[in-house]
């Protein structure tokens, strides 16, 4: 009966907003911490993409960049859709 009164008033749809800010501040303090700004952040995902399109043909709208703080260590962590493996390097010159 509880569960369905949950349900009914979005207990659930509160959780996922709490977790989804929460999860937004964790990132802003992880950034914050290791001293990287928004602009460096994107510009690192801008030389990333300049690098990788040598050798792959991907999705750079879908492309993700972000710090994870996990163990006392700081993670970069990268989502990048690969669309096709070029052939040859040679193909882009």
């Amino acid at each position: 009966m509880l569960e369905l009164l949950q349900r009914l008033f979005g207990r659930e749809e509160a959780d996922k907003s709490k977790n989804v800010a929460k999860e937004r501040l964790r990132l802003v303090l992880v950034q914050d911490r290791c001293s990287i700004s928004p602009h460096i952040l994107e510009s690192l995902k801008e030389d990333m993409i300049g690098v990788i399109s040598k050798y792959l043909e991907i999705d750079e709208k879908g492309l993700e960049v972000n710090l994870s703080n996990e163990d006392n260590y700081l993670a970069l962590v990268a989502s990048i859709p690969i669309l096709r493996m070029k052939r040859t390097y040679a193909e882009e010159k």
